[in-house]
This record gives C-alpha cells, structure tokens and sequence, in this order.
C-alpha cells in the first residue's frame, strides 16, 4: 500500500456551498442569507454573547468566588547539594544544569537553607532563602541575586 493510494471513506468529504452563481442553484440572488436586514450585510450580525439589547445571560448569573494568581515557580536546590563543587568555585544555574542539580534553566533558581555549606562558594541564584544566605555568608562564601 502506498500513500498516493488512501483515500478518506465516502461520505467523509462534503463538497462546500457553492453560493451567488445564479437562480438555477438553488443559492443565487442572496446567497441565502434572507431578504435584508442585519445578517445580509457584508459585516453583518452581532458579537459572541448579544442578546437583542437583553441584559446578556453573562451579567444576569451571580459572580462568585475569586481567581487566584499563580505563585512563581522556582527549580529549587539545597545548599547540601552544591558542597561537590569545590572550593572558591562559581556556580551559576547554567553549572547547575550541566552538573544535573537542576532540570530547567528555564526556570528561576532558588537557593534553600537545608543542610551546611562545608566550603565558600561564589553562588549566582534567582533567589535564596534567609538561612541559605546566612549560611553561605557563615562558610565565607558570597551569594550574588540574578535577574
């Protein structure tokens, strides 16, 4: 079987509405679209939603509960997690990603206090928690905020 030989099953494809080709179509004249009025005008007919001047069913119902906005996500790493990158070293999220501690660099990092810094490192993050920094600071280690 080859691709040049499927073909959709009949009565699948319909021809579309051919219409303004005359009287003997069956659709010439107005095209279907009626004697005058609103609808038989080029740009005719109302929005989405328009009832006739009718306060529409959207305004009538009852307006309940709220939307809640989003948190911002974080990829989100421990400090106990960088103590294998050695001494002195600069961890960005891209050194990140290649070292597979964090999956996205799509995402904003975010620094967490979990676990001790053993040696001081140059860390550049999206964010950090309050123990994180107090801990980077306590190694010797410098914390630098990303945009």
């Amino acid at each position: 079987m080859l691709l040049s030989h499927l073909k959709p099953p009949a009565g699948a494809v319909k021809r579309r509405k051919v219409v303004g080709r005359g009287r003997g179509s069956g659709h010439g004249k107005t095209s279907g679209r009626g004697n005058k009025g609103q609808n038989a005008r080029a740009s005719g007919g109302v929005r989405p939603g328009f009832e006739g001047g009718q306060m529409p069913l959207i305004r009538r119902v009852p307006k309940r509960g709220f939307t809640a906005t989003p948190k911002p996500q974080y990829e989100i790493i421990s400090l106990e997690r960088l103590n294998h990158f050695a001494s002195g070293a600069e961890v960005t999220p891209e050194i990140l990603q290649k070292a597979r501690l964090v999956r996205k660099t799509s995402l904003p990092v975010k620094v967490l206090g979990d676990g001790d810094l053993k040696h001081p490192l140059k860390i550049k993050a999206h964010a950090f928690s309050a123990s994180a920094l107090e801990k980077i600071k306590k190694a010797g280690g410098t914390a630098e905020t990303l945009k």
